[in-house]
């Protein structure tokens, strides 16, 4: 008797059940009377949009998260944003090593189709260090959070006001429990600033750059590499992220700064050092981290439409940012730089960028700008709202940004739908489309060659 092979779900349909799974149980928990402030049992759409925003880490809240929810409301949205940022499957990993599981050969199969991992080995030493990687910065980051919060609000607050904001910070999640302005009672504080700019950036990176930018430190230091070609030997991810996320920072920060030099309700009214200080704040936050601490309202027209090309394209793969990523804009803009220069291959750093990056490159970008238009459209239709602050909303959705020209407080019930829906899109789809691309071009057949005809264009 032949026994029926078991079928298994792909890794990108166990994403998107998980995270839905996750958002539905979010919703359950932040309904319960105890997780309200006032013991009253929130509004189903609050509560779905608050435990969206949370998995998804994206951080528009529709309701101001220090006042509305509980002790327990706020634990739970906590523990939603930490799972957002981790993913389902390091998650899993993490309660099967902790319960001392064997890992079976279909979940290390899984691990590497959710992380585009070259090969099966090392999948589970991956996981591994990704959550250690995770847990030490976040440990480091609310250490040093503590030095203002433990002062300022005593032991016990003041250690889980740290734990909450580098959790929120590292995951990218942007949502605060200060107060209803975000972190702009602390726009002139530099340990506030500092260490919420590094924990963004970290977990912006990316776990691959971490680990390869660790060991060749760690080369350098046993003198297996010379200096000269620490950064020689880099791969060209890790040398595509760094020089991308440093020309975003830096040039997101000098852009901001001649825009709203002598603006009076952003920059203006600062001294010198904190206007550079609150414009590097900005660029790294529009990375998809949500914090400010200058209202988006006060910053000009041409600084938002900056800042939404800095949301849009985010932060980095296998990292807890969100957008198109670094490498899919920086692989269009050497593919473009390739065909005006009627070069055959697109090259960068003396390598050659695989036909496949260069296909799910295109695919992530249009699935991005094409939900972006869809959603903006929708949200002017039952807003009435105008189209900058509608587009800025969208943007921030999609990109799971968080940040708002005050727009999500007022949202009727239609569009904290299409939010709700964009935010979920925007966090799943990019991700289940680079896994389901790269495990499609792994298992790719012999295809018929059709014969090619030109089409006109332009």
């Amino acid at each position: 008797m032949n026994k029926k092979k078991k079928s298994h779900l792909p890794a990108e349909r166990i994403m998107v059940i998980g995270f839905a799974s996750v958002i539905l149980l979010g919703t359950v928990l932040l309904s319960l009377p105890c997780a309200a402030a006032n013991g009253q049992r929130a509004g189903f759409l609050d509560a779905l949009f608050t435990a969206t925003t949370s998995v998804c880490v994206t951080g528009l809240v529709t309701v101001p998260t220090a006042t509305y929810w509980s002790t327990f409301g706020k634990v739970v949205i906590l523990l939603l944003i930490q799972f957002g940022g981790l993913g389902i499957m390091a998650c899993l990993m993490m309660f099967l090593l902790l319960m001392k599981r064997r890992i079976s050969l279909q979940n290390r199969k899984l691990i590497q189709d959710t992380y585009n991992l070259p090969v099966l080995k090392g999948a589970v030493g991956a996981i591994r260090r990704l959550l250690i990687g995770t847990f030490t910065v976040e440990g480091a980051g609310a250490v040093c959070y503590s030095f203002y919060f433990v002062p300022e609000y005593g032991w016990g607050k003041g250690i889980a006001f740290s734990v909450f904001h580098a959790v929120s910070a590292f995951c990218n999640a942007g949502i605060d429990i200060v107060g209803e302005s975000s972190f702009v009672p602390f726009l002139k504080n530099p340990l506030i600033n500092l260490t919420t700019m590094g924990l963004i950036v970290l977990s912006g990176l990316g776990f691959p750059v971490w680990w390869e930018v660790l060991e060749r430190i760690g080369g350098l230091i046993r003198r297996k590499y010379s200096r000269r070609n620490f950064v020689r030997g880099f791969t060209l991810h890790t040398k595509l992220v760094l020089a991308t996320t440093g020309i975003l920072i830096v040039g997101g920060a000098v852009v901001i700064l001649l825009l709203d030099w002598n603006h009076p309700e952003s920059l203006g009214r600062l001294s010198t050092p904190y206007k550079v200080m609150a414009a590097f704040f900005q660029s790294i936050t529009t990375r998809t981290a949500g914090f400010e601490t200058i209202p988006q309202k006060n910053f000009t027209e041409s600084t938002a439409l900056v800042c939404m090309v800095m949301m849009f394209i985010g932060g980095s793969p296998m990292g807890t940012a969100g957008g198109v990523k670094t490498t899919t804009i920086a692989i269009i803009f050497l593919m473009v730089g390739a065909y005006i220069k009627a070069n055959s291959d697109t090259e960068a750093c003396g390598r050659k960028v695989a036909e496949e990056n260069l296909r799910s490159a295109v695919v992530i970008f249009f699935y991005g700008m094409g939900i972006v238009i869809i959603a903006t459209t929708a949200l002017i239709a039952v807003t009435g709202s105008p189209l900058l602050d509608c587009l800025y909303e969208i943007v921030s959705a999609v990109a799971t940004v968080g940040l708002t020209r005050s727009l999500t407080p007022g949202l009727p019930p239609e569009g904290k739908c299409i939010v709700i829906a964009v935010m979920f899109m925007g966090r799943i789809g990019p991700i289940t489309l680079a896994v389901a691309l790269t495990r499609k071009s792994r298992n790719k057949k012999a295809r018929i060659e059709r014969p090619e005809q030109q089409i006109l264009v332009g």
